[in-house]
């Protein structure tokens, strides 16, 4: 039976005028309001550099006149590979005050698919970070026909290159500057010209089922998920908000990029990805936005450095977290506590929680936020017991952000309640749920479709409804639950459903598993496991026992560690049916890799890939053997390949358990 709700029917008085309704023009109204303010920070060789509103403004326009000055015209997309950097946020607000599109590419993209986004979008233009992404545009441009000129901003090693194509960014920030002089009116003319329905960002989907797909992000897009976001969440204006997560993602280009101008905040850039949570301390960040695997890491970290400590601390840090777990729980979930609890928390707070916020650096944080998939409940519970009241974020590249947490309910298992949308955007947010629990969506600037693809753009589309291919429940109180993806639901043989996403969630919570893929389908009796052990943390904890090993291959297949990791997979199984519990795992000889299509750039599992590569030794779980002789072609990131080969373990719950 299909369910549909709108959010609200009417305009509320309390919505806000809009500013502008294209992003530079967003920014010359900023730039207007607060000129000498800081608007840029990054550092450099140890120092915070700042850059106001009008040095910023003067870079976009210098950047955007030299891309001219090279021929960039009106509706013409330029790529941009690089860590999040003030060079990186110039180009594309110049980029786009120009009438142009930007897609932006995850830096730890290999050549072929750099190749396959730059052919699809149509670039013109490559702008690139160092020598790195120099490389590897150098390696396929004979395929990229299109590419005028490729601009890098890090000169490190640049030195010996000679190549008409390559520019230097300060040079192109030269050739800007003249061309200002000649045409002083050019650039505020062209921001004139730019139009909400403009084509902004063209934003590839992660491909976890094929390849990727360009999604359209116009202008009006970008600003009406800023604006859903600024008008239910309370920010002030120059918070310090770091700018970590990859803009090849559409989370950034929403919360970085738009938000950032929107509220406005003071958007800050790490020196380097290895400096981020020293960064974070140095700067006392008040808003993130960071993936599930990103928080998972913290919480990972947290626990690796208390399995190190003495049996003393250990204790202390465990009461600590019960506390504030106990006092999170009547806080956020609302749920009735032993008075006993508050009474000791205040101890609890100044001992360990006050602690582990200080070396996390989110003393300061008072908006945090996990979007991109589901995160463990455990994850969101821990961040709240330490006091720092982490949000679930929903929503879909093609639709924006739906739903987050508002307000001070937080229910770990839901992904909060629905946006509102501005309405001079569009119609209010409206879902519905299909028979299947698939969810659909409506309202606000809408689905501007795929790029180039409109067979896949019709397909998506039901009488205006987008089909987010997500399986949710809706509770009574208008909280989103997500279950999985449709099709990554699966059924065993006997027709029990089981969501294995729930399950792979749950399992990352041990500090000791990196990674986990539930199997299981209409040919499988029972759910078994593939489970990449954490590296690091389950060396120091060999470390410590006194087991030596050699390499990955060999700690992953050690009898103690497959103990460890059955008592983290026990762990699991008591939260789950019985029929969905996992009755086989094994740790995997090597990691997975996105560098050989087993993950995407932002973590998530490709299935169907991952269970055609491993086929053999799936075979041979469900086969009842005790142990396979493992065999797999690897890729490293410089061109080279090799061969993983290992004995390796297949391991009974029910074994273990006895």
């Amino acid at each position: 039976m299909e369910m549909e709700k709108s959010i609200f029917q009417t305009r509320e008085a309390n919505f806000p005028d809009l500013e502008a309704k294209t992003i530079p023009g967003l920014l010359q109204v900023r730039v207007k309001q607060f000129g000498g303010r800081t608007f840029f920070r990054q550092k450099h060789k140890g120092v915070w550099q700042r850059f106001t509103y009008d040095q910023v403004y003067a870079c976009v326009k210098k950047f955007a006149l030299g891309l001219a000055k090279l021929g960039l015209q009106s509706g013409q997309t330029v790529a941009i590979s690089g860590e999040n950097a003030k060079e990186l946020f110039w180009a594309e607000y110049g980029v786009l005050a120009l009438g142009g599109k930007t897609v932006c590419l995850y830096p730890d993209m290999l050549p072929s698919e750099i190749k396959y986004i730059l052919q699809h979008s149509e670039a013109s233009f490559f702008v690139a970070e160092d020598q790195e992404q120099v490389d590897k545009i150098l390696a396929i441009r004979d395929e990229l026909p299109l590419i005028q000129k490729i601009i890098y901003w890090d000169s490190k090693g640049m030195w010996q290159y000679d190549d008409p194509m390559l520019m230097n960014f300060t040079e192109l920030l030269e050739v800007g500057q003249g061309f200002a002089r000649e045409n002083p009116e050019f650039f505020e003319t062209s921001i004139e010209k730019v139009t909400k329905d403009d084509i902004a960002v063209i934003s590839y989907t992660s491909g976890t089922t094929g390849l990727p797909k360009g999604v359209i992000l116009t202008h009006a897009n970008l600003l009406d998920n800023a604006y859903r976001v600024a008008m239910s969440v309370e920010m002030k204006p120059s918070s310090q908000y770091l700018s970590y997560i990859s803009p090849a993602w559409g989370t950034e280009q929403i919360c970085g990029i738009t938000l950032g101008l929107v509220v406005p905040f003071e958007l800050n850039f790490p020196e380097k990805p290895e400096t981020v949570l020293e960064n974070i301390r140095e700067l006392g960040a008040e808003i993130l936005v960071f993936g599930p695997r990103q928080w998972e890491s913290l919480v990972s970290m947290v626990q690796a450095h208390m399995l190190d400590a003495g049996p003393v601390r250990r204790t202390i840090y465990a009461i600590g977290m019960k506390v504030g777990k106990e006092v999170a729980r009547e806080r956020t979930e609302g749920q009735k506590i032993n008075p006993i609890w508050k009474v000791v928390f205040p101890l609890a707070d100044v001992i360990v929680l006050k602690a582990i916020r200080d070396n996390l650096g989110l003393k300061k944080a008072y908006v945090t936020v996990s979007g991109g998939t589901a995160m463990s409940p455990d994850i969101f519970r821990f961040f709240h017991a330490i006091g720092v009241k982490l949000r679930n974020l929903y929503g879909t590249t093609e639709t924006g952000v739906l739903t987050q947490h508002l307000g001070n309910y937080f229910a770990p298992e839901t992904m909060g309640k629905w946006f509102r949308s501005h309405p001079d955007f569009g119609p209010p947010l409206e879902w519905k749920l299909k028979e299947s629990g698939e969810l659909l969506a409506r309202g606000g600037a809408g689905f501007a479709g795929y790029y180039r693809n409109p067979e896949m753009t019709n397909e998506k589309l039901e009488d205006g409804w987008f089909s987010t291919g997500d399986a949710v429940t809706m509770k009574e109180n208008g909280e989103l639950v997500f279950l999985d993806r449709v099709s990554d639901l699966r059924r065993l043989s006997d027709g029990h459903m089981f969501p294995p996403q729930f399950i792979e969630t749950r399992l990352r919570f041990s500090p000791y598993i990196r990674d986990a893929i539930a199997l299981g389908d209409a040919s499988k009796p029972f759910v078994s496991a593939l489970i990449n052990i954490d590296f690091d943390n389950v060396s120091r904890w060999a470390e410590r026992q006194s087991i030596t090993y050699a390499t990955l291959p060999d700690l992953s297949q050690k009898r103690e560690v497959i103990q460890l990791i059955a008592g983290a997979v026990a762990h699991v199984n008591q939260l789950l049916e019985t029929k969905s519990q996992i009755e086989c795992f094994v740790n995997l000889p090597k990691e997975l890799d996105p560098d050989e299509a087993e993950l995407t750039r932002t973590r998530k599992l490709r299935r169907e890939f991952i269970e055609d590569r491993y086929k053999g030794l799936i075979k041979a779980i469900y086969e009842g053997e005790k142990e396979f002789c493992f065999e797999v072609q690897i890729k490293y990131r410089d061109g080279r390949s090799g061969c993983v080969k290992n004995t390796t373990q297949i391991n009974s719950c029910r074994n273990q358990e006895a």
